[in-house]
């Protein structure tokens, strides 16, 4: 096993990678910007690192974009500060579709997937970090939207990824310690029958942050604070552990020649000087090398 640093790009938060095979490219996003350490204000973006040119690219976001996929068309669709929203890279289009929390200025939406009839499940999170006030919400092609699981509140939501036979997803209470799971019925696009998969208590400070799932069904997922990767079997079980040479990894995905390197970023808020002095490439984007595993795609939104 190989763990690459592809770029030192000081991402205060980087987030949600998605390998895009028509360009050879891994795309994901900064939420706050770089590190106010370096020259300039904080602008969140999404970046595109280009494996087979080395390109490198920055687009500059008007407000935090928590989440995002492609879409079957142009451009992507994203969960942002505003609500759900539509980004062209291309012309620079921004445009708010919904807001599916009105009534909460506080919170914003965080983490999403887009499971592979299309739909885009995901979750908010309370912005002072203190109120179980946050739900999750399915936006579906049509651009209508939902809340799911409406029993189920917490405070940031994370780790959503389902699995390869489409019958679950699952989810990352990032302050409450613990991955659930659900079942998943593809058809009707419901969850329901929440219980939980995985703790991180007993790891603490260390936080549940994104994920996703690999072709065997294991659930991989970034141990924010904790400075690894872990690997879940199907039952909960852990199954490997991978220290990295950060200790604010924030989220994982498969791409590459047969999806077979899992891309890693990372956040350079928080970390304090003395940990930057013994880890010195937070905010930077990774690639691991020879983990003997297989990913899936990320799919399209839309019909």
């Amino acid at each position: 096993m190989e763990i690459e640093c592809l770029w030192e790009c000081n991402d205060g938060l980087g987030e949600t990678p998605i390998w895009h095979a028509e360009d050879t490219s891994i795309y994901w996003a900064d939420h706050v910007g770089p590190s106010v350490d370096l020259a300039g204000p904080r602008r969140p973006s999404i970046r595109r690192l280009n494996i087979s040119t080395g390109e490198r690219k920055t687009w500059e976001m008007p407000e935090q974009v928590g989440s995002f996929g492609f879409r079957k068309g142009r451009g992507l669709v994203g969960a942002a500060n505003s609500g759900f929203c539509t980004i062209d890279l291309e012309t620079g289009e921004f445009e708010t579709v919904v807001d599916p929390e009105p009534n909460l200025p506080q919170n914003r939406l965080n983490d999403g997937k887009i499971d592979r009839r299309g739909r885009f499940w995901c979750g908010s999170m309370d912005t002072q970090l203190k109120g179980k006030v946050s739900h999750l919400y399915c936006l579906e092609p049509d651009f209508s939207v939902r809340q799911v699981a409406k029993d189920f509140s917490f405070v940031c939501s994370n780790g959503i990824a389902f699995d390869p036979e489409d019958t679950r997803m699952y989810f990352g209470d990032t302050i409450g310690g613990m991955v659930y799971v659900f079942d998943l019925d593809m058809d009707e696009g419901r969850i329901s029958n929440r219980r939980p998969f995985f703790s991180v208590q007993e790891r603490k400070p260390a936080i549940v942050d994104g994920a996703t799932v690999d072709a065997e069904g294991y659930y991989w997922f970034a141990l924010n604070l904790g400075g690894k990767i872990l690997r879940i079997d199907p039952k909960g079980r852990l199954d490997r552990e991978i220290d990295l040479p950060i200790r604010s990894p924030t989220c994982v995905t498969f791409g590459g020649d047969n999806y077979e390197t899992l891309y890693v970023t990372s956040q350079q808020s928080f970390v304090t000087p003395e940990e930057l002095a013994r880890h010195p490439q937070p905010g930077s984007i990774f690639a691991i090398h020879g983990l003997g595993v297989r990913g899936l795609p990320e799919p399209k939104f839309g019909a």
